[in-house]
């Protein structure tokens, strides 16, 4: 597989470097960033962090908003961000921003023509942590955090690949995509009308049905949610979220802010007590 570094910036003693690859479960070039902290350059490996980001984001909102690098060479921690969907001149696409490029949702399409590209799931559950624990001096030690449609992804992927990750956390997550406009006009386009289908990507159903079976654990989740967050009661719905996790007993920290809305500005101030979380699980 040919991988080509596009950038390289030294950060907090380590390195955020970007990368373009082929992918074959998208069937298209792919970009993604990673940060590795000062002890990746001293021969240690190191656990990985996987940021999944939010509509109309690409792997570059995370890396340069969220000021996550500090605490991160700190900890001793790796983070990748892959870009939120395939894109290229044949790539399906939609006028919309909350659907096609910059609009994955992180499922595996079943519909045309969304079916030949829009693989997320398996990409990054599959074909990204292959390449990045054959490419950088990492464990497979690994934890998935995100935001908004990212939210939605890494809590769908923990739950779903619990015996792959140590941790699990979102900010602002769609909680509950098969009831909301964002998900329902996401899920239908590219899993169709068949509502039946949906419940396998979305966190609410499945951390309701979560169960500890064959010897295996739960993934600790935190959630944090900005009150004044503009998609609060349409969109992201964290109070089913909340109400599934007390039905299954599921080990959910969710912590509501007063004031902060849905940007950057939310995750930038709550970011290290999410780093913090991971490490303490990472290790």
């Amino acid at each position: 597989m040919t991988v080509e570094n596009l950038s390289s910036n030294k950060s907090f003693g380590g390195w955020h470097k970007q990368y373009s690859h082929q992918s074959q479960s998208l069937n298209c070039a792919m970009r993604f960033a990673i940060y590795l902290p000062p002890q990746a350059s001293r021969g240690q490996k190191v656990p990985v962090l996987y940021w999944l980001s939010g509509l109309t984001c690409s792997d570059e909102n995370f890396m340069q908003k969220a000021g996550a690098q500090r605490l991160a060479a700190e900890l001793g921690i790796a983070i990748v961000a892959p870009d939120t969907s395939p894109r290229g001149s044949d790539v399906a696409d939609d006028e919309g921003y909350d659907l096609g490029q910059g609009a994955g949702f992180y499922v595996n399409a079943t519909q045309a023509p969304w079916n030949k590209h829009y693989q997320m799931y398996d990409y990054i559950v599959n074909e990204l942590p292959r390449l990045i624990e054959s490419m950088f001096p990492v464990t497979d030690k690994r934890a998935i955090a995100g935001h908004s449609m990212g939210g939605h992804g890494a809590l769908v992927i923990a739950l779903r690949n619990s015996e792959a990750y140590q941790s699990v956390s979102a900010f602002s997550p769609i909680s509950n995509p098969i009831n909301c406009p964002w998900g329902q006009k996401a899920l239908t386009a590219y899993l169709g009308r068949d509502s039946a289908t949906w419940s396998e990507y979305d966190a609410s159903v499945l951390m309701r049905n979560a169960k500890v079976s064959n010897g295996g654990t739960l993934v600790p989740a935190m959630v944090s949610q900005g009150e004044a967050d503009n998609f609060l009661a349409e969109q992201l719905k964290p109070e089913v979220l909340q109400a599934a996790a007390k039905v299954s007993g599921y080990p959910l920290v969710l912590e509501t802010h007063e004031g902060y809305d849905h940007s950057y500005y939310f995750i930038a101030s709550f970011i290290e007590q999410h780093l913090k979380f991971h490490a303490e699980h990472l290790r």
